[in-house]
């Protein structure tokens, strides 16, 4: 059976940066994303690393973030958010993919399983 738990959210001021884990059991090595849903709006793909550990990114969070993994098989996946801003602000959600990519960008369409979710409040 495969499961997601993510971890690492929490509160922190414009500028600052915070990392969030999603442990993966079973991902069968493949692709893992992170999404993310502000209140108001819907879920949105931030990035993702596929099998082979490529890794891609969504515009607004270009430079800024930065996934990756503790192991080929993904069981560990790491994103790290850095300058974050008030409109980062939102639940993020990590996932595992119907196949293992390149490319993973591919929206929620393309994620089967999902965790819970862990809330990022970024504020003065």
């Amino acid at each position: 059976q495969v499961q997601l738990v993510e971890s690492g959210g929490g509160w922190v001021q414009p500028g600052g940066s915070l990392r969030l884990s999603c442990t993966v059991v079973n991902p069968h090595r493949y692709a893992v994303g992170w999404f993310r849903q502000a209140p108001g709006k819907e879920r949105e793909q931030v990035s993702c690393i596929s099998r082979d550990g490529r890794t891609e990114y969504e515009g607004p969070v270009k430079g800024r973030f930065t996934i990756s993994r503790e192991n080929a098989e993904n069981t560990e996946i790491t994103l790290t958010m850095e300058r974050l801003q008030p409109e980062d602000t939102a639940v993020y959600f990590c996932a595992r993919g119907r196949g293992g990519g390149p490319p993973c960008l591919y929206g929620e369409r393309f994620y089967e399983f999902w965790g819970q979710g862990t809330q990022v409040t970024v504020s003065s």
